[in-house]
């Protein structure tokens, strides 16, 4: 909000929107956003708005879900099945009867249904925000504010530093935010230095995806992939990424005022930056040594991807390009973020189908509704469940 009544004032002291908003690092439909906020709601306008969803998919009146939670009490050993044939016999004509899945993600949100033994459901690394102790114990990644350079172009660099060397990995001048070309980039990253145990981002796109399932987006799957964990820092929270964001004050004074005429000279000053950030700038917080003191390449290499197995599991299928799962010939929504990758399914319940991705618990289907019943996110608390 600090920030936000800072340009405000700016404008509103006479200051031109595109000035402004080139030193605060947002486009101007952004500033526009702002100011236009302020001007039809006044101060309150510019205070942090609330992401939370209005509704969540699937989300049952609380009488409904009290009555399938005292009806498992009741009957310890019935199923969503018969519960759910409970609830029609006695809600009939009152409300919509929920499907079995959804009966079922109650049930195991409440700590009702029994696991299997043999599999223990884990969580990824992202519940909590880590202090990394060594390189590549965690990676820090963003994309700096766009500006524009002398061609009147934007510029979006991404940039990747390791957290406990401050060894800036990479600073790379796009055209645009799309995950493609960031994919290539640590494609190249992972092969010259190895991988890290986690990496650190907000949550916008491309390292998370508001529409995808859990809020992972197809770089973010890729990174689990290769055994990646994710951690997000809260929206609105900059400084729990405060190493990071405070070499992005240094990389913007050093590399943009002026900006190059175009993203090539940009890249060439982003290059001489890095080069001289790791190599010459001693920093206080390494005793004075500099970050290429410091930072080694990591012992685990980049080998691809490895074949994902389900032993423990019914049967395993492919996620086809259209986000779906085909079973029984009947096609199954997941989420286009997870295209491509094979998850595992297994039979929990009469008609109910737990899904698992790695070693994720994604959720439950009923083949007769044909949709997928989230349940608390596996991938850390700072990843939210939507529809």
């Amino acid at each position: 909000m600090e920030e936000r009544l800072r340009f405000v004032a700016r404008l509103l002291d006479g200051e031109g929107m595109s000035d402004v908003c080139r030193e605060f690092g947002i486009s101007r439909k952004t500033g526009y956003k702002i100011f236009n906020r302020y001007r039809d709601e006044g101060l309150e306008a510019l205070s942090d708005r609330s992401r939370r969803p209005v509704r969540y998919a699937n989300q049952l009146p609380e009488p409904v879900e009290r009555l399938i939670v005292a009806s498992k009490r009741e009957k310890p050993h019935w199923g969503a099945r018969k519960i759910r044939e409970l609830l029609v016999r006695k809600l009939a004509g009152d409300m919509r009867i929920p499907a079995k899945s959804t009966v079922h993600a109650v049930l195991d949100r409440r700590g009702l249904v029994k696991r299997a033994k043999q599999r223990r459901r884990q969580k990824a690394q992202g519940t909590a925000l880590s202090e990394a102790l060594a390189p590549n114990a965690l990676w820090c990644t963003d994309f700096k504010g766009e500006f524009r350079l002398g061609n009147r172009q934007y510029c979006y660099p991404l940039t990747v530093t390791d957290q406990a060397s401050r060894y800036l990995l990479a600073v790379e001048a796009f055209d645009s935010n799309r995950q493609d070309g960031v994919i290539e980039a640590f494609l190249q990253l992972f092969r010259e230095r190895g991988l890290p145990g986690a990496i650190r981002s907000d949550n916008g796109v491309p390292f998370a995806s508001p529409n995808g399932l859990y809020n992972l987006s197809k770089l973010s799957v890729w990174w689990l992939r290769l055994g990646i964990a994710i951690e997000r820092i809260k929206p609105g929270h900059p400084q729990q990424n405060g190493r990071h964001e405070r070499m992005h004050l240094t990389l913007k004074k050093e590399t943009t005022h002026p900006a190059g005429r175009n993203s090539l000279q940009q890249q060439a000053r982003f290059d001489d930056f890095v080069k001289e950030f790791n190599e010459e700038r001693p920093h206080e917080a390494l005793g004075m040594k500099t970050p290429a003191e410091v930072y080694r390449p990591s012992m685990r290499r980049y080998e691809g991807l490895q074949e994902l197995d389900y032993p423990f599991h019914d049967k395993a299928l492919m996620v086809t390009s259209c986000g779906r799962i085909c079973m029984q010939r009947k096609k199954i929504n997941l989420s286009t973020v997870m295209a491509g990758q094979k998850v595992g399914l297994k039979e929990v319940d009469d008609g109910i189908w737990l899904v698992t991705f790695m070693h994720y618990d994604l959720g439950y289907i009923d083949l007769e509704q044909r949709t997928l019943q989230t349940i608390d996110t596996p991938f850390g608390s700072s990843v939210l469940p939507m529809s």
